[in-house]
């Protein structure tokens, strides 16, 4: 029987709510963060990045969408991890995830600074961010349907920002003698396919949008049938817009990327907008750019907040992590811990964050695919039935396939970003050590003893299965 005077987060997002959030925490215009960056790292072949990044996004997506069949609830690669291979692990690829999950709202708020400060120069960009971590602190806590309706709005002016600049940048191309072929920005440079695996590394952030929606899971109205297909709907609909307005850019900007300073490529951006669309693109730009930082900054801090508010209901991190405004329905201290936490970016350069950010991502994307194969092939107690064709393809062949790019994304990404990655990871160890009193005590794990579904029975039942807290029927 489920507790109703324990707090639980409020199940009000459907297909269409989950897959809008999904593709707002991706943002279209997320292709000018590291515009300039990637666009060096792959001598020109942004949209090749993006091409190869989402091929391996997608049979992550698919990993994703099997494990909150079988887990429901918050908490993401935390959870899977952890029912899969242990609390240690689980933990771990919880804690390094916090890394770019961490970064990801820091990083829209540091931008939201950058870009308002080449309008409003005399006002320092740190005002601008520490206003935009107040108000997203505050929309957050008054619940997640209102964020929700604020993405509509955000993805429409997105919309109409890329669709405009695609049409430039085809009148552009078209009118330029020196527009290359329409294939050469999908087709590996002189370099080969490695810097183009470079860049997808890079990229991988990008994607955090459909592994923000899993984390939604205990708010959704139909998870088991509804997280899967928004986060792969998510990961197609985002994935497509980025390679389309990559490509449209490659065609009409060819500048010298191994020759611009790294103020430029920072600005590489705004560049683009002006080379098809002169100062009012620019400017219509920077307006757009600034709401849809601000959109993914609120999405970036609700997916993060209900990972620390998984963290601290298991005794991990502190325990009033888990406390929810009964009311709103919202967890109030892990959402104000993370607002907190973004004041570093009133401190750190950009550049640090964005190196750092696809660290913990590719990890726990690898954790996630493995967990699949350990959950549905080789499930503890042993199976009590043979695979079927379909069950090797989606359970075995796709994680499989998934693993192997992300892990080679992972390898692939700097020796600096591995240096920072790693030392990250060994706090979450010495974390652990704490909390188990130095490795004698198991690792704190969520209790789904009287509940954990067999395949058979998710299968039969479907959303009639009764999630987590919920009587039987």
């Amino acid at each position: 029987m489920s507790d109703s005077s324990q707090p639980h987060l409020k199940r009000a997002l459907g297909l269409g709510g989950l897959t809008l959030f999904g593709v707002t925490y991706m943002t279209v215009i997320t292709v000018f963060t590291t515009y300039g960056f990637v666009n060096q790292v792959t001598d020109g072949r942004l949209p090749a990045a993006y091409v190869v990044a989402i091929i391996a996004m997608l049979f992550t997506a698919l990993s994703y969408g099997a494990m909150v069949r079988r887990y429901p609830v918050a908490g993401s690669a935390y959870t899977y991890t952890q029912q899969s291979f242990g609390g240690g692990l689980g933990f771990l690829t919880g804690w390094t995830m916090l890394l770019d999950y961490l970064f990801i709202p820091m990083i829209n708020f540091m931008l939201i600074g950058i870009y308002l400060n080449t309008q409003f120069p005399a006002i320092p960009a740190q005002v601008f961010t520490f206003a935009a971590i107040l108000l997203v602190l505050l929309f957050n806590i008054l619940g997640i349907t209102l964020v929700n309706r604020l993405n509509m709005v955000i993805i429409a002016l997105s919309v109409v920002l890329v669709v405009v600049f695609v049409a430039l940048s085809v009148k552009t191309a078209t009118a330029s003698p020196e527009t290359p072929g329409l294939l050469d920005p999908i087709l590996p440079g002189e370099g080969g396919l490695g810097p183009i695996f470079a860049g997808a590394a890079i990229l991988a952030l990008s994607f955090l949008g459909f592994d923000a929606v899993s984390t939604l899971s205990e708010e959704a109205k139909r998870p088991r049938k509804d997280i899967p297909r928004a986060i792969v709907l998510a990961t197609l609909i985002g994935g497509i817009f980025f390679i389309i307005v990559s490509w449209a850019g490659a065609m009409a900007y060819q500048p010298d990327w191994a020759a611009m300073t790294t103020a430029e490529l920072d600005s590489a951006g705004v560049g683009a907008m002006a080379e098809v669309g002169g100062t009012l693109m620019t400017q219509f730009f920077v307006a757009v750019y600034v709401v849809g930082a601000l959109g993914s900054g609120m999405t970036g801090q609700v997916s993060v907040s209900r990972i620390l508010y998984s963290m601290g209901r298991d005794g991990m991190l502190p325990r009033p992590l888990a406390r929810i405004w009964a009311k709103r329905g919202t967890p109030v201290v892990a959402t104000t811990a993370v607002s907190v936490a973004a004041l570093a970016g009133l401190v750190i350069p950009l550049s640090f964050a964005i190196n750092v950010i696809s660290f913990g991502a590719l990890f726990a994307f690898a954790l996630v695919n493995l967990s699949v194969i350990r959950t549905y092939v080789f499930p503890k107690g042993g199976r009590r039935a043979p695979l079927t064709a379909r069950e090797i393809v989606f359970h075995l062949i796709f994680p499989i396939i998934g693993f192997g790019l992300t892990l080679w994304l992972w390898t692939s990404l700097t020796g600096t970003t591995f240096l920072i990655g790693g030392i990250w990871m060994v706090v979450g160890v010495l974390i652990i050590a704490i909390v188990t009193g130095g490795f004698r005590r198991p690792v704190p794990t969520m209790d789904f003893s009287e509940g954990d579904p067999t395949t058979e029975q998710i299968d039969q039942l479907g959303e009639d299965y009764p999630l987590e807290g919920e009587s039987r029927r």
